[in-house]
């Protein structure tokens, strides 16, 4: 008897034995995609054999060469450089700069006397070549196929047997045996399910390139991130120049760490000292703090820019752009309740410039300080330099321990940067910290 054929949500990955308007698990409308699913395996419990386990402390784990790819800031952000038979998900907005990148690694690649192959679902041979031609005349020897059936695409890589192998992109690829459309859950499974034993059997590092969707899921359901070893996301807004490459999961090296790039003319160049580039930008103007935030394993200034306007909206405005919405509401409620500054009745808008987002909490008193200075119309700083701070805010109005605060404060001397409010002895709460840096119109107690 045929699997009966089942319906699986293309949003959450949820399935049912019947099409939906709605899906059952997240509420999504039109989302259901018929799957087939394979064919179970006869019962009787006769195929299988023992295996021996084996202590941990037996187990060989022998030194495996990394695959530089040449460009600084992506091989850091892996852990070292790209490792063999590893299944690598680059995920990021339309033009964000995936193709870009990937070309530029495979042609660093090449040059470097590895094998590679650039497979393209999205676009044709004669696309791809224009592009290639501003990376360089190394971009230019990379080999292409331009193919989105998988069965193709499978062999190609089995009879070419590259060191490094760039999939552009998983949601245009199709398995023939299954109903659903390219980029549907089943599709996207089976396709990448298919690559990454490819991947394992012959030590073929594989990178997947995925768009990510308008509900904010990179390359379809996050069932496609638990299979890959590692995922990379492209950060930033194609009207800005700046982009951002985090690493979201990583088997084989930290998520903490951070590429920066700037798109020019000749594609995707590294920045690899940012806080420069920020610095010199960072303005003495009433709402601007540079911020001494930590990126992984470096320290990293961007210049945090707030905006107070009075209003007559009910509820006013409150506009993040580079940090969480929520950690802003949170700030803004501790300088109403533990230092007098209440924004109740205007619009707050907070940026950090350059396109660059911030996670950490040690960003909590720099967007503090800027909305002060913004509701004062203070500038903070003395001279020429602006003023400089990082430091977690608690609910009670204390300033706690952020890391590495020595690496923090060398990058804020680095450049210059000699008033840096930190917490400590002479910061020891919020009220303190805006006494000392608006010290003409200190706030009001509470």
């Amino acid at each position: 008897m045929p699997p009966r054929s089942a319906f699986v949500c293309s949003s959450c990955g949820h399935q049912a034995p019947k099409w939906h308007g709605r899906c059952p698990g997240c509420g999504e409308w039109e989302t259901l995609v018929e799957e087939i699913p394979a064919a179970p395996r006869a019962s009787g419990g006769g195929g299988g054999r023992a295996v021996r386990p084996v202590p941990l402390a037996e187990v060989e784990a022998p030194a495996v060469a990394r695959l530089m790819t040449g460009i600084g800031e992506l091989d850091r952000v892996l852990g070292g450089g790209l490792v063999p038979g590893s299944l690598v998900l680059l995920g990021g907005a339309p033009g964000i700069g995936k193709s870009t990148i990937t070309a530029s690694a495979l042609g660093n690649l090449a040059g470097a006397g590895r094998k590679v192959l650039y497979v393209s679902g999205e676009e044709s041979a004669a696309q791809v070549k224009l592009r290639a031609e501003r990376l360089g005349p190394a971009a230019l020897k990379v080999p292409i196929v331009t193919e989105t059936d998988l069965d193709s695409v499978a062999a190609t890589i089995e009879a070419e047997q590259p060191d490094v192998c760039v999939i552009d992109s998983v949601q245009v690829m199709y398995a023939q045996g299954l109903s659903g459309a390219p980029g549907s859950v089943g599709q996207v499974r089976e396709v990448a399910g298919r690559l990454m034993r490819v991947a394992k059997e012959r030590g073929i590092a594989t990178v997947l390139v995925g768009h990510v969707t308008k509900e904010g899921a990179l390359a379809g359901p996050r069932v496609l991130e638990h299979l890959v070893d590692c995922v990379l996301n492209f950060e930033g807004e194609r009207e800005r120049t700046y982009r951002t490459l985090r690493a979201l999961k990583n088997r084989f090296g930290s998520t903490n760490e951070v590429g920066v790039f700037e798109m020019r003319e000749q594609g995707l160049v590294e920045v690899e000292d940012a806080s420069a580039r920020f610095v010199a930008e960072a303005t003495r103007e009433p709402g601007s703090v540079v911020l001494c935030s930590m990126e992984g394993s470096r320290p990293l200034l961007v210049e945090v820019q707030a905006l107070v306007a009075p209003t007559e909206l009910v509820p006013p405005r409150r506009v993040a752009n580079g940090v969480d919405r929520n950690r802003l509401a949170l700030v803004i409620a501790v300088l109403a309740r533990h230092a007098g500054l209440s924004l109740g009745s205007s619009d707050v808008f907070v940026s950090v410039a350059g396109g660059v987002r911030i996670d950490e909490p040690g960003a909590d008193l720099a967007v503090a300080l800027a909305l002060a200075s913004a509701a004062r119309g203070v500038s903070l700083g003395n001279g020429a330099r602006p003023l400089a701070a990082f430091g977690e805010l608690g609910l009670t109005g204390e300033l706690r321990h952020a890391a590495h605060p020595d690496r923090r404060l060398a990058e804020a001397r680095k450049f210059g940067l000699d008033t840096v409010v930190a917490p400590g002895d002479a910061a020891p709460d919020l009220r303190s910290a805006l006494r000392a840096t608006l010290p003409a119109r200190a706030p009001r107690a509470a």
